[in-house]
């Protein structure tokens, strides 16, 4: 995602059918059913996707299994567990309540919750919004793992992780923090005298009409819902949950394509926020972060997107203001199918040329010639990535298991492999005198990021 201003968007964000759209042929809707079913194979995608342009529905279609014990299959009606995508909900109530004039993102925390910690004094609302603040994410946390299968309170979250230092300077940089949303639903109940759950229902559920939508819970039977699943060494298997009141305002509302459809028409409509609320909130910061959303700029168009993850579940959704177009992907097996899956539908929808991974080209490379690329790299956020060869392949280590790149040539004068996990491409590019010593991720949606060889 690259930066961008919205202020020459901003009459598109506020009046989603200013530009009209062209209709669209049966060839566009087929290449976006083919783009959804490439992620099908092996089961590693079973889910919902919805991609709809104007009043025009493109695709609105299930894949693969809602429940296998059962065989019952995924439709649009079924509901997913959305994880992160709950972000731009708890953002929408935290500028509800700004507009009636009971609380200032400008504002530090300390003002709203006078028992923080002395190390968030400088803290704003605002630097929680965009992940500026420095408060290190609880999810990462060497104990949450066994610490997440109880149930817990907003008190107890907040106090799991209050009293770790810093891990920089609030303003001055952006690392996604779960905890940072767990402290916003914690202002919004002080603040407002009423549960987080309450008022997601109030203000945002109920006006909008999104009845299949809503706060998870432990005991919940929800009717419809998604069975969670994740890879496992023979297939699918179940995944193990953690406690709904652990994610909270951070990760834990449920919902079907259709009501977030409805969300989206309701935020770009008009319906939830004021003008100049609506921009704060997809204006990017550091990060190419809003408040609650992501803000990319790809082929030409700004797009509002956010993923989503917990156990069993991915999600994806993006908005293109300026075109009407929305794309919800929702799975219930755990992994990147979502994320890479969604910028591409966004692409067909827009008339680009999309390359599913089956219909990439291997070039042919030398084992001699792959050993120049092996070694470990630094990619900031994304961790450590580390190339070894097996054979005449080049093998990368992150996000799990070794996996196999395909090469693709030159590009632009530097060797190109495809990453089909997240459906990217990494760019080696050599210095002066020839060795690789840094490469660049292209990841589809997001910012280039480049890394450094360690």
């Amino acid at each position: 995602m690259l930066k961008l201003t919205v202020c020459a968007a901003a009459v598109c964000l506020l009046s989603p059918c200013l530009v009209p759209a062209q209709a669209p042929d049966s060839a566009m809707r087929a290449r976006l059913d083919e783009v959804a079913r490439s992620y099908t194979k092996n089961n590693a995608f079973m889910g919902t996707v919805l991609v709809v342009q104007g009043d025009e529905v493109l695709l609105d279609k299930g894949y693969g299994m809602a429940n296998l014990d059962w065989s019952i299959s995924n439709t649009p009606d079924v509901k997913f567990r959305l994880g992160s995508l709950t972000k731009q909900f708890t953002a929408a109530l935290i500028l509800l309540e700004q507009q009636d004039g009971k609380l200032s993102i400008a504002d530090p925390v300390s003002k709203y919750l006078p028992d923080s910690p002395k190390a968030w004094e400088k803290i704003t609302v605002a630097e929680l919004l965009g992940h500026t603040s420095g408060i290190p994410n609880f999810t990462s946390d060497p104990a949450f793992g066994v610490w997440r299968l109880a149930p817990h309170t907003p008190a107890e979250e907040l106090a799991f992780f209050s009293a770790k230092p810093l891990d920089f300077e609030p303003g001055s940089k952006y690392s996604y923090s779960n905890s940072n949303y767990e402290v916003l639903g914690d202002i919004l109940e002080k603040v407002s005298g009423k549960s987080y759950n309450d008022l997601l229902r109030q203000r945002l559920f109920d006006p909008l009409g999104m009845k299949d939508t809503g706060l998870d819970g432990d005991d919940l039977i929800l009717p419809k819902r998604a069975s969670g699943y994740a890879p496992g060494p023979a297939g699918l298997i179940y995944a193990r949950s953690e406690s709904m009141t652990v994610p909270w305002a951070a990760g834990s509302l449920y919902s079907t394509t259709h009501d977030l459809l409805t969300w989206e028409r309701g935020l770009f409509g008009g319906k939830v926020l004021s003008a100049a609320s609506l921009k704060l909130m997809t204006t990017p910061g550091k990060g190419n972060y809003g408040l609650g959303v992501e803000v990319a700029h790809v082929d030409g168009v700004t797009v509002v997107n956010h993923g989503g993850g917990i156990e069993g579940f991915n999600t994806h959704l993006s908005h293109v203001p300026e075109k009407d177009i929305t794309v919800v992907v929702l799975s219930n097996v755990s992994g990147g199918a979502p994320s890479a899956m969604a910028p591409q539908l966004v692409s067909v929808a827009l008339g680009k040329p999309v390359v599913l991974a089956a219909e990439r080209k291997a070039v042919p490379i030398t084992h001699a010639e792959l050993t120049r690329f092996e070694g470990a790299y630094n990619l900031g956020e994304f961790g450590t990535f580390t190339f070894t060869t097996s054979g005449d392949t080049l093998m990368l280590g992150a996000f799990g298991p070794p996996s196999p790149l395909l090469y693709q040539g030159l590009k632009n004068g530097h060797p190109v492999f495809y990453f089909e996990l997240i459906n990217g491409e990494i760019e080696f590019v050599p210095d002066a005198a020839g060795a690789v010593s840094s490469l660049i991720l292209h990841f589809p949606g997001e910012p280039d990021t480049a890394g450094k060889r360690k």
